[in-house]
């Protein structure tokens, strides 16, 4: 009997390795006979670093510029000649004071990060792109990769997505050749109202004035630097990362985690599954669009494995759990009505309830 263990993380109490651990640590109390794997995912945003450091990938600290612009120490994963960078790392909104850059936040870091996994030697990059700080068409990335966006006056625009109204020409004569593929599960076009200011602007501090600058802005980017990609699915990812890597850069776009769950090696790691535990914080309608546990789901019903998830909470019906591939579900709230508290002892209340899993042939 063999279990895979693969969640992502519970988002403010644990990492997706913690969940593993305390899930593996439940299945032993019951089944000590059962054979575990644990195996950590994510779906591209934050906690990919971690997740590929946790399935042998190695970690590499760099320099890299924050969305503010000041220098700091950053990391992304390497394994043979792929890099895994997860664009929070140095973009993210977390890095931010409460007082948000809207207008001249950059994604600057992120190409730091690339440039730093070129120079070392990666020839393919897996950039997730959840979390983001910036609104920057990703014109901040690829000036760090060797493009140079340029005024009317030739002189370079400044950082952020307000200065992309000043864009006259892109000189990319310098810029860094790579194979790119971006995972994200994020489907937005790169303007308009669904696109990267209307939708996510607010997120990051916006004001409407500001969603109304920031997507004219990005409009304007879009006409010098590649038109015809800015209503693709995945343009607006990242506050138009996803725009700039495909218009620019020539990347890939995957679903987050079908891309991350190949890298990781999850087909590898079901054979001889007798069953697949995933999870994450909440089981909700946006683990339904493409989320990690509904793709692990997917992954073990297209072998046959059964697949049941553990969270925080759990805001699924049986008919719609059931429509994403797990066969049940279990919920710290189950167990602890107490939010606070189910945040504050997840782990040790985790383990409780894996006890209530019952495994195949058991």
């Amino acid at each position: 009997m063999k279990v895979l263990i693969a969640p992502d993380k519970f988002k403010g109490s644990l990492t997706a390795a913690e969940v593993a651990s305390a899930v593996a640590a439940g299945v032993a109390d019951v089944h000590p006979a059962a054979a575990v794997h644990r195996l950590p995912v994510a779906d591209g945003g934050e906690g990919t670093l971690d997740a590929a450091v946790a399935a042998g990938f190695h970690r590499v600290e760099v320099p890299a510029r924050g969305p503010a612009g000041e220098w700091r120490t950053a990391s992304y994963a390497v394994r043979g000649d792929t890099a895994m960078v997860e664009l929070a790392e140095a973009s993210g909104l977390h890095l931010l004071p409460p007082a948000r850059r809207p207008l001249t936040a950059t994604s600057a870091g992120t190409g730091d990060i690339i440039a730093a996994a070129i120079r070392a030697g990666c020839r393919r990059i897996v950039l997730g792109v959840g979390g983001s700080a910036c609104t920057d068409g990703g014109a901040g990335m690829v000036t760090a990769l060797g493009a140079r966006l340029l005024d009317h006056d030739g002189r370079e625009v400044p950082f952020g997505g307000a200065a992309l109204s000043e864009v006259a020409s892109l000189d990319v004569s310098h810029l860094s050749e790579v194979d790119i593929e971006l995972a994200s599960d994020v489907d937005n076009p790169l303007y308009g109202p669904s696109g990267a200011a209307a939708v996510y602007g607010p997120q990051k501090g916006a004001s409407p004035a500001d969603v109304e600058t920031l997507d004219a802005a990005l409009r304007h980017w879009a006409s010098i630097a590649g038109p015809e990609y800015a209503a693709r699915p995945g343009a607006g990812a990242a506050g138009g990362v996803g725009f700039a890597a495909m218009a620019v850069l020539g990347a890939r776009m995957r679903p987050g985690i079908d891309l991350l769950l190949d890298l990781l090696g999850f087909d590898e790691a079901l054979a001889e599954a007798t069953l697949v535990i995933t999870g994450e914080g909440s089981l909700d309608s946006q683990t339904l669009s493409g989320k990690a546990p509904a793709g692990v789901a997917r992954a073990a019903a297209a072998k046959g494995i059964p697949c049941v998830a553990v969270s925080g909470r759990c805001e699924l019906t049986a008919a719609e759990l059931a429509s994403a591939g797990i066969a049940a579900a279990y919920a710290l709230t189950d167990l602890e009505p107490d939010p606070a508290r189910c945040m504050a002892e997840a782990a040790s209340l985790l383990r409780r309830l894996t006890h209530r899993i019952t495994l195949p042939n058991t």
